[in-house]
């Protein structure tokens, strides 16, 4: 099939598609086979065709076979396509009109030509051919870019190229110009002294007068965006006008009573010194931990403290990832926000998610940006999003574990509940200090019955300061007589609800996980180790042990020892409501009758 859409269109001998298939080594029924696999393909691609019809796809074709297909329909055709048009554009003087066409066509390039097949017959000339016609591509939209000026849109394509053909000078020459017309000098010297290495230690030369030359007019800064701008005619050597340089400032309002966290925010800034120290490698920090227990706000308020060190912007995307009535935002719909905020006009923005990432990160490139990528729903939400250029950082937030993103290299930080001071100098700074130190044995109460829950002390200050006249004793006796619910959590309107949040998480449950998070508030104890979990839901520990697992990746319970799980205590009250409307109270006691039967059994919980 790859070689037939290599050639679509074309016929392709019976002689070469042997020769692909068993690289000058057929069976005597080699033929024969090609034949059965072109009857497999027939039916694959017409599914309903008789048996022994031709169709109208995988037609027979002077002792080969031909693959009829549209440029719609085989990315390779649109490739060549878009090539041809770019051809056409550079030949009329439309140098703009061409890099257009030639980032449109190189857009569709997402890994190696015929991936998927194995890489032996990869490495025959057929598609090896079509890698040469990507470089060749390539290399038009480097001088198409470097004529009007937009040489930043080639740089990624041009970086791939050379990783295919490390050997190809008149590639890397373009490199070396590109980086350097997009004002990254030292990167473009850089980019030069690793191809002059390349080619001495490989192939014993020096560089040839191309790469010489481009290296040349980077040592003298001669590089300058310069074309012909949209109706007014200029000289070659007169500068075009550039893209304006879009300097978003995105970050949401500082919260004014935060505190706390101090050592939090040390190892936060750590992240950017290091980043400093490794010459400005990019960076990604993950910010997880349970609802209401303050992500979003330290994220914030640290990305204030370093907005300075990113004099390039702030971008900030609420991913919704555990929005209350909206689905989590589509990666492509947050680049094209962000593409945006950058500058660039909808009519420049690719249609597909991998020509907005190329675009997205191209613009990135030389600049020193800090993106805050707010409530991600998982890892691959969050990927096409990260920074990739030097100097650039990415702050996530969520509630969710993500070990994919952490395998790839970010920095973990898992949000713990806020000492017994911190939870006083918080509501201290909501309520007043002369109001809490006129109370102190109600404060404290006010704290406990909150477990130390930002979201949840947040919830009782509003109240206690749209009533000034009340007493925190009075809101204390409140809370204390309302336990076993989160009736008293609840906000104004249904905004910041402590039960909508934990139900936020809870409903991207699993239906198995989410009966056992329902159910664990049925054990009596602060914590439970893995078989007595597995009692109460009636499955193996095995199993139990992984749904555990995806609870506390999901920050609904807490592995604080190895083997033992527990949970928060406004999130036990949570669980105990859930399991009332959604466990029958036959289906509750025979866990609880499996919960006493294993403590008989084993003496423990």
């Amino acid at each position: 099939m790859g070689l037939l859409v290599v050639h679509a269109g074309r016929p392709v001998p019976m002689g070469e598609i042997v020769d692909v298939l068993w690289d000058r080594q057929p069976p005597a029924s080699a033929m024969n086979v090609v034949r059965r696999y072109a009857g497999a393909l027939r039916r694959l691609l017409e599914p309903g065709l008789p048996h022994r019809a031709p169709g109208r796809r995988l037609l027979s074709r002077a002792g080969g076979y031909l693959l009829e297909a549209g440029e719609d329909e085989v990315d390779l055709l649109r490739f060549r396509g878009l090539t041809k048009r770019g051809k056409r554009a550079v030949a009329t003087g439309r140098p703009e009109v061409a890099l257009r066409h030639f980032a449109e066509a190189l857009s569709g390039w997402r890994g190696p030509v015929a991936m998927g097949i194995p890489a032996s017959v990869r490495e025959h000339a057929v598609f090896a051919a079509v890698e040469r016609e990507l470089v060749r591509t390539t290399r038009m939209a480097a001088d198409a870019a470097l004529l009007c000026g937009r040489t930043e849109h080639v740089l990624p394509q041009l970086r791939r190229a050379v990783a295919l053909d490390p050997m190809n000078e008149s590639l890397h020459a373009r490199l070396v110009m590109a980086l350097g017309a997009s004002g990254l000098q030292a990167e473009a010297l850089a980019a030069y002294e690793d191809v002059r290495r390349l080619l001495a230690e490989e192939l014993g030369v020096s560089p040839g007068p191309e790469l010489s030359a481009a290296h040349t007019r980077v040592l003298r800064q001669e590089l300058r965006p310069t074309g012909l701008a949209a109706g007014h005619r200029k000289r070659a050597t007169e500068p075009y006008p550039p893209d304006p340089v879009v300097r978003p400032a995105q970050l949401p309002p500082d919260l004014k009573v935060f505190s706390g966290r101090q050592a939090e925010l040390a190892g936060l800034l750590d992240v950017t010194d290091a980043m400093s120290a490794s010459a400005g490698a990019p960076a990604t920090v993950l910010i997880s931990g349970m609802a209401g227990i303050g992500k979003t706000t330290l994220a914030v308020h640290w990305a204030h403290e370093v907005a300075a060190r990113f004099p390039d912007g702030q971008l900030y995307v609420d991913l919704r990832g555990f929005a209350p009535s909206r689905a989590p935002l589509e990666p492509a719909e947050a680049l094209r926000g962000m593409l945006a905020a950058l500058g660039v006009p909808p009519r420049r923005m690719p249609r597909g998610l991998d020509g907005l990432t190329v675009l997205y990160r191209g613009l990135l490139v030389g600049r020193r940006l800090l993106v805050l990528l707010d409530d991600a729903a998982d890892t691959e939400q969050v990927r096409p999003l990260l920074p990739a250029s030097p100097g650039c950082l990415a702050l996530v937030t969520s509630r969710n574990g993500m070990p994919g993103l952490i395998a790839s290299g970010a920095h973990p930080l898992r949000l713990e509940l806020p000492s017994a001071a911190d939870a006083r100098a918080a509501l201290a700074l909501r309520t007043g200090h002369e109001r809490l130190a006129a109370e102190p044995e109600a404060a404290d109460e006010i704290i406990a019955r909150c477990g130390r829950l930002p979201l949840a002390l947040a919830l009782v200050a509003v109240r206690a300061i749209s009533r000034p006249d009340f007493p925190l004793a009075a809101l204390a006796a409140e809370l204390r007589h309302s336990q076993g619910s989160l009736d008293a959590f609840a906000g104004s309107g249904g905004a910041g609800d402590a039960r909508t949040a934990f139900a936020r998480s809870y409903r991207c449950l699993p239906p198995e996980s989410a009966r056992l998070f329902r159910l664990l508030s049925l054990h009596p104890g602060p914590d439970l180790a893995v078989d007595t979990a597995a009692a109460l839901v009636g499955l193996p520990d095995d199993r139990t042990r992984l749904l555990l697992g995806e609870l506390a990746d999901a920050h609904l319970v807490t592995e604080h020892a190895p083997g033992r799980y527990a949970s928060h205590d406004l999130l036990r009250v949570f669980a105990a409501e859930l399991t009332v409307a959604h466990d029958s109270p036959e289906q509750r006691r025979a866990a609880r009758q499996r919960l006493l039967d294993h403590f008989s059994r084993t003496g423990r919980s």
